[in-house]
């Protein structure tokens, strides 16, 4: 079946997330005007995807066909209201145009005795909030039509804004001078590895709150993380415990048996359990407020580089061939406003590992950053040789 993605903010690190997952994976030149239209792009999969599994996606849509095909999903719905939302993708569409073609749709249905009522567009493309809030891909005659230059699609799934801000926000043991990791990266860490087995051991050598091992638990997989701090370890545990007994039914004690948290230098730690993948959040050195003087950056390069290294060298010892590592490492902000990275990818090599190229997406654009953000993560993406 085929499928369009609306990407988030960094559609070039969205579209990696989504070439690791799903084949045919390419950018479409359909999409509206203005700065607030996400980029978009198509993708087959034989099931219907997850949206709640894929971090660097706002929207999902299944394509229907033609306007024949559209207006027949639509006349399919269950009885009862209709509330309908339109998106046009297309070139040179506005929100004007978009409410147009939402109208032209309520009207043929009214004349086949349906009742509609018309989400307002203050844009081309409705706001993921909107979608969200209105429940387009979840109840049954709330939807949402999504048209571009190569026919019309429906709505699957909207990125959900709240349950993101709940386990970002909720989660008992938070430490913002260590950083927060958004769960929408933890997440695309992990999809980067590939896709994994249900239940496969995923690993975090850097789990400090805990975030890359919530995600993998709520994904299907078994948390593994280490820590060398006994603080985040503590903390890890019981942001665990939380979540468990949040969203899941399994006993505490039960899930806390089956998965591990433990303290250990990712450098030098005998991991005694095995491992089918590893996603982290390496160490990104000193927080910042400005960036970072030379001399500073050149400090803080050396310590990082040194504990990254250190790491994937204890790790290329213990890894099976094939294992799928990925890494977020520090990028310093520069006062052009470019990011100064670490550019160790040959070293990494040297270690035993091959770096994983992108058809759509270069190593430049696997960055993650906020606008004006001192220090960025940048994404390696390795498989043990």
């Amino acid at each position: 079946m085929k499928y369009i993605a609306l990407l988030g903010r960094l559609p070039k690190l969205s579209l990696a997330e989504l070439e690791s997952q799903f084949t045919g994976v390419k950018m479409t030149e359909g999409r509206g005007g203005g700065l607030e239209t996400p980029l978009v792009a198509e993708f087959e999969s034989e099931t219907v995807p997850e949206i709640g599994r894929l971090g660097g996606v706002l929207k999902l849509a299944e394509r229907l066909g033609k306007f024949p095909e559209a207006l027949g999903f639509l006349e399919g719905l269950p009885e009862g209201k209709i509330t309908l939302g339109v998106s046009d993708l297309r070139p040179g569409a506005s929100g004007f145009k978009a409410q147009g073609e939402a109208l032209k749709l309520k009207k043929i249905l009214q004349r086949r005795g349906r009742s509609v009522r018309v989400l307002s567009n203050k844009t081309a493309v409705l706001s993921t909030a909107t979608s969200h809030h209105n429940q387009l891909a979840e109840k049954p005659n709330h939807v949402e039509i999504l048209i571009t230059k190569d026919g019309y699609y429906k709505l699957t799934g909207v990125q959900n804004i709240t349950e993101y801000a709940k386990r970002d926000q909720a989660r008992p043991a938070r430490d913002a001078k260590v950083g927060m990791l958004p769960p929408k990266l933890a997440q695309i860490l992990i999809n980067l590895c590939g896709p994994l087995p249900e239940n496969a051991i995923l690993l975090d050598p850097f789990c400090g709150t805990g975030v890359v091992l919530q995600e993998a638990f709520i994904m299907g997989y078994t948390p593994y993380g280490t820590d060398l701090e006994p603080r985040m370890v503590e903390y890890s545990k019981k942001n665990m415990k939380w979540l468990v007994e949040r969203l899941s039914k399994i006993d505490v004690k039960y899930f806390f048996d089956k998965s591990y948290i433990a303290e250990g230098d990712a450098t030098s730690y005998c991991w005694d359990r095995s491992f089918d993948a590893v996603a982290c959040e390496a160490f990104l050195g000193q927080p910042m407020s400005q960036p970072p003087a030379e001399i500073k950056l050149k400090q803080e390069k050396e310590r990082c580089k040194t504990i990254i290294l250190g790491f994937l060298k204890n790790l290329s010892g213990q890894a099976r061939t094939g294992t799928p590592v990925v890494v977020a490492v520090p990028a310093w902000l520069r006062e052009n406003g470019e990011y100064s990275r670490l550019n160790i990818l040959d070293e990494v090599e040297k270690l035993g590992y091959n770096v994983v190229k992108f058809r759509n997406s270069r190593q430049d654009d696997l960055l993650y950053y906020r606008e004006g953000q001192i220090v960025a993560r940048e994404i390696i993406v390795l498989r043990k040789k």
